[in-house]
Formats: C-alpha cells, sequence, structure tokens
C-alpha cells in the first residue's frame, strides 16, 4: 500500500492544479498524467477537460500522439484505431515508447478476448521496441503478458521461460513487489508442471516478501499456494495452519478476510475430523 494516493489526496492534488485558470499552466504531459487521478476520483468531466487542454497545449506529434491514445482509451475505440495509432507512431521522431506502449495495450485488448495468439504477436512487436531502448520496466509487463498467455494456453514450459526472465529484470532493478508477484506466478507454473519443491521455495521467497513489505494481498496469495500444495500432498494440518496465519494477517491488519478463507479452513477441519461430521 505504500506509494498510494488516497482520494482525498488525489482530489486535492487535481483541485490544486486545475481549478480556475490554474489548469493553463498545466503542460500535456502532466495533464495526461492527471487523467489516472480524475478516474479514481470518477469525475468524468474533469477526464474530458484535461484531455481538451492536453490536446490544445501539444506541442509536436508526439505529444498529440500520447493524447490520441488515451483518447481512444476513454472511448474504447476499436482496435483497429490503435493499430493505426501504433503504425503512425513508430514513423515519428522519438515514438518508440508511444508505439511499445500502444501495441502492449493492443496486446491488453486481444487477452481481454481471449485471442492469446495474437495477443503474444502484438506483445511481441512491443517487446521488440523496447528492448532496443532498454526499457527494463516495459519488458517486465510485457513478458507478464507471454508469461499469462502460455499459462492459459498450457505452454507451461514456455511460461516457465518468460517468468524466469520477468523475475531476473525485477531483480536487477530491486523492485521487490514485482519481484514478490513475479515469484507467486513462477510457483504456480512450477506447481501446474509438478515440481512441487521449488513451488514450494518460490512461494517461500514470495511469502518472506511480502510479510517484509506487509503487503497482505501478496501474503495471501503465497500462503494459498502454498495451501494448495500441502493439500496435494495429503498434508492437510499444514494447509490449515497456512490458511490460518492467512486469517490473522488480514485480522491484524484490521481487514476483512475473504470468505473463501473460512470456507477454505471449514472443509480441511472436517477432512481432518471426519469423525464430527
Amino acid at each position: 500500500m505504500n506509494g498510494e494516493v488516497s482520494a482525498q489526496q488525489a482530489k486535492k492534488i487535481v483541485s490544486m492544479l486545475t481549478d480556475g485558470r490554474a489548469i493553463e499552466n498545466v503542460n500535456a504531459p502532466l495533464a495526461l498524467r492527471l487523467i489516472p487521478l480524475a478516474e479514481e476520483l470518477g469525475d468524468l468531466e474533469l477526464i474530458e477537460r484535461l484531455l481538451d487542454h492536453a490536446e490544445k497545449v501539444s506541442v509536436d506529434e508526439l505529444e498529440s500522439g500520447w493524447v490520441a491514445f488515451e483518447q481512444l482509451k476513454i472511448v474504447d475505440s476499436s482496435q483497429d484505431k490503435f493499430v493505426e495509432l501504433a503504425a503512425n507512431s513508430e514513423k515519428l521522431e522519438n515514438g518508440e515508447s508511444l508505439a511499445a506502449a500502444v501495441l502492449h495495450h493492443i496486446g491488453l485488448m486481444c487477452l481481454s478476448h481471449e485471442h492469446y495468439d495474437d495477443c503474444k504477436v502484438f506483445i511481441t512487436r512491443s517487446m521488440r521496441i523496447r528492448e532496443k531502448s532498454s526499457d527494463n520496466s516495459g519488458l517486465v509487463y510485457s513478458l507478464a503478458v507471454l508469461e499469462a498467455c502460455d499459462k492459459r494456453q498450457n505452454n507451461l514450459d514456455s511460461a516457465l521461460v518468460h517468468g524466469t526472465r520477468r523475475l531476473e529484470l525485477l531483480t536487477n532493478s530491486d523492485d521487490l513487489e514485482g519481484q514478490m508477484e513475479a515469484l507467486s506466478d513462477l510457483a504456480h507454473t512450477q506447481a501446474s508442471l509438478g515440481t512441487f519443491d521449488a513451488a514450494i521455495d518460490l512461494y517461500t521467497q514470495s511469502l518472506e516478501l511480502s510479510n517484509d513489505l506487509e503487503d497482505v494481498s501478496g501474503q495471501f496469495v503465497a500462503r494459498w499456494g502454498l495451501a494448495d500444495l500441502c493439500e496435494i500432498q495429503s498434508d492437510y494440518r499444514a494447509a490449515m495452519i497456512h490458511l490460518s496465519d492467512c486469517l490473522h494477517s488480514f485480522i491484524a491488519f484490521g481487514l476483512q478476510p475473504p470468505v473463501q478463507i473460512r470456507e477454505r479452513l471449514e472443509a480441511l477441519t472436517n477432512l481432518e475430523n471426519p469423525e464430527s461430521n
């Protein structure tokens, strides 16, 4: 949760920069960065105002391209419109980042429609651009999508390759939160391949990071995965311990635990004590 902006903070920031004539001092890149905050606030009128302002103050074709990208996303345009924008962006001076971002977005659109092969085509094109510009953060996102595609197509060996490279990039950049997520994803792949010892090791590493980060969602994912592996090995008591620890983490943070935890604990209790049924 570190680094997140609360709704109250977001409203204060946006108001300070956009109220009255203050918006006249906002350039196009800043206007575009304010849009996610406006979306958090659910202020559709402000989103339109920011887009209109960004379009008006764009200083070159590249800035206009970024504005067009946001406009297409806001109105949920067709894939063809994004493909056209990506092609035009590649022709612009210093347009590589924009082209890569648009191609990545097209890949996500394909993924949402379960068009996995098309998704991989666009994500791979985005990756090639990002590799040339050494955009490691962008490469991490691309690899995560490729990993997800391969998992859904049951190409687990390929998913393992993409996930391992993703983890290496995150480790080199000291992105602990990213490492936590990548470790759990890799653990799930290893478990699906039947390499349970490797999966347990990866989930354990992810859990240790989530504990250090006090990330209750990360703890939930790792402990749920470890409980799965314990159940597979018929170690129901160990599975119950992982789930109980997960439950207590939510309570310690003052959060409502997911109902699935209590339901699963009850089911495991019945397995442990069948005579009580």
